[in-house]
Formats: C-alpha cells, sequence, structure tokens
C-alpha cells in the first residue's frame, strides 16, 4: 500500500464514525480501531456554519454539542484570543469555536442570546458529533 493511500484511508476513518475497521490489498493488511465512546454511523459534511440545538443536561444549563467530527479550535488563529470564555456573553449565530474536519473549517454558532457558562472541550482536541463543547445559559 502506498503511503498516499494509507493517508486517505486514515482520513477517511477519522472523519467517520466508526470505531473499527480492516483493510486488506495485495497481502498488506491494515486495522485501525478507535479507544473510546465514539457515535454510531458516519459523520456527514456540513455547511461552514451549522447550528446544533443544546441538550438539557443535569447540572443546569443548556449544551452546545459539536455538530461534526474533528478538531476543536477555540481561536481563529493560535496566536488570538478565543472567540467565547466563560461569562462572556454572546447573540444567536455568533461564533463560538471553529471544529475542523478534512482541511475544512466550520463555525459553530451560538443557538440563541446566551451567556457562556463553561468551555468544556479543550483547545486543538479531537471531538465527535454530539460531544459537548459549552455549557450556556439563555438570556
Amino acid at each position: 500500500m502506498e503511503l498516499q493511500e494509507l493517508y486517505s484511508l486514515m482520513d477517511r476513518f477519522a472523519a467517520s464514525g466508526l470505531t473499527a475497521l480492516e483493510w486488506e490489498k495485495d497481502g498488506e493488511r491494515v486495522a485501525l480501531r478507535r479507544e473510546g465512546t465514539v457515535p454510531q454511523g458516519l459523520a456527514a459534511p456540513v455547511p461552514a456554519a451549522v447550528s446544533v440545538p443544546p441538550a438539557q443536561v443535569e447540572e443546569g444549563g443548556d449544551l452546545v454539542a459539536a455538530p461534526l467530527v474533528g478538531v476543536f479550535y477555540a481561536a481563529p488563529a493560535p496566536e488570538e484570543p478565543p472567540y467565547v470564555a466563560p461569562g462572556t456573553q454572546v447573540k444567536k449565530g455568533d461564533t463560538l469555536c471553529l471544529i475542523e474536519a478534512m482541511k475544512m473549517m466550520s463555525e459553530v454558532p451560538a443557538p440563541a442570546d446566551c451567556v457562556v457558562e463553561e468551555v468544556l472541550a479543550r483547545d486543538g482536541e479531537a471531538v465527535g458529533v454530539g460531544a459537548p463543547l459549552f455549557r450556556i445559559r439563555r438570556v
């Protein structure tokens, strides 16, 4: 298997909701496995701005969940401040963070006018579909 084929297979596996994949070609075998909880099904392509309805949680407040599998970025660039921090008041549609998937950046907008109570994901951390990113309080 050529290195480029392997990278392509790894990228597709990372973008999917699969927990395991085995591939055999010309006598070479590759097995990919994911540890931990991974949502079932495939991650669908998303437009640049995605709105995910928050889910009610026991501790109070709403959660804003990841709309796709990717890498969580709190800021638009490494040297810039994060979009939001605990205590930040935002309007519906304001960008809360970015998620990078397949070399494409997708904005995660605020689902309503709200105050960010807590940032639950870490910058540069891989997140899955439905992973909690922020705890918010609607205003």
